[in-house]
């Protein structure tokens, strides 16, 4: 079995505040800001949702496609991609705009502020959803809005269910939007604060958003997550302790790579989630977005000592 991802392919600038952003941002002249961090680390990093899921998938042991578009700029990031197995057959290169960029700046207390700047990501659309034999699995992570929507309808038209992962882009859509996508998807991805705008956006409660989907996966930080199942069924994952607290950009990403993992192979919620929790928990102590590294039996290996039973 193989997983459709549909998402963001970029580039990610990745910067290192030393200090805390709020100890710069005057609250009485926030009308009127012009701020600048002297950032001590700077590192160009391969990224975007769909790139980093699908390689976290891969190391996991499950077989992921990025479905997107890339720009003129992209052969640093497709010798990346060949050289750790992924995929590129369904990314459309367009050869007049730049490859999307984010940049990322964190500060010690791992808040953010980013830019990003679309690019080919805005024409994502003008991909279509491959029909794949054997991909009977997908995830729509942030994209351009045109292409997260065509593409809940071609999953939908295709008889192929979905997890449905706003996250940054959740902005881009008003209630009705966000309706319509839960009456698409089979899954709804989001952390806690997502999870607080896509009530206030659809003027649903959490509740009977779960209502409406096979599960609602809500991640809450240091708190670990809360699967919410079919019929109410509620399991709270807990959070694997980091080997260190490196970096936190794309980590929600891995997370999403260990619940395709898991709905791929059939696990139950409690394992499903227990996957998510500690791909998160290995990428946080790596730098960048895809600098970690396991085998797939070697997470496994650390899945049983961490929580005392196996899944393979």
């Amino acid at each position: 079995m193989s997983a459709l991802i549909s998402g963001s392919m970029a580039y990610d600038v990745i910067m290192r505040f030393p200090g805390r952003f709020a100890e710069h941002i005057l609250p009485e002249h926030i009308h009127n800001l012009s701020v600048a961090f002297m950032v001590n680390d700077l590192r160009r990093e391969f990224g975007g949702c769909a790139g980093n899921i699908a390689y976290t998938l891969k190391m996991l042991g499950g077989e992921g496609y990025p479905v997107g578009a890339v720009g003129h700029d992209f052969g640093p990031y497709a010798k990346w991609m060949d050289a750790n197995g992924i995929s590129r057959e369904h990314l459309l290169e367009l050869d007049d705009v730049f490859t999307a960029q984010a940049y990322i700046n964190t500060d010690d207390e791992d808040n953010q502020i980013t830019a990003f700047h679309p690019g080919a990501m805005g024409r994502a659309h003008e991909q279509p959803l491959p029909r794949r034999n054997g991909a009977a699995i997908g995830i729509i992570a942030p994209d351009g809005r045109e292409a997260m929507i065509q593409r809940s309808k071609e999953f939908a038209d295709a008889g192929i269910p979905f997890i449905f992962d706003p996250g940054q882009g959740l902005p881009m859509f008003d209630g009705d939007d966000l309706v319509a996508f839960l009456e698409r998807a089979s899954w709804l991805a989001m952390n806690d604060y997502e999870a607080g705008m896509f009530c206030d956006k659809t003027g649903l409660d959490l509740d009977r958003i779960a209502e409406r989907v096979d599960a609602l996966i809500v991640t809450r930080g240091s708190r670990g997550s809360l699967i919410t199942a079919a019929g109410g069924e509620r399991h709270e994952i807990p959070v694997v302790e980091p080997a260190g607290l490196v970096d936190p950009t794309g980590c929600g990403d891995a997370y999403r790579a260990g619940l395709l993992f898991g709905l791929m192979n059939q696990f139950d919620w409690e394992t499903t989630g227990r996957i998510a929790s500690l791909a998160g928990s290995i990428k946080v102590a790596q730098r960048g977005t895809q600098n970690h590294r396991f085998t797939a039996d070697e997470f496994a290996d650390r899945f049983k000592k961490v929580f005392g039973y196996s899944y393979a």
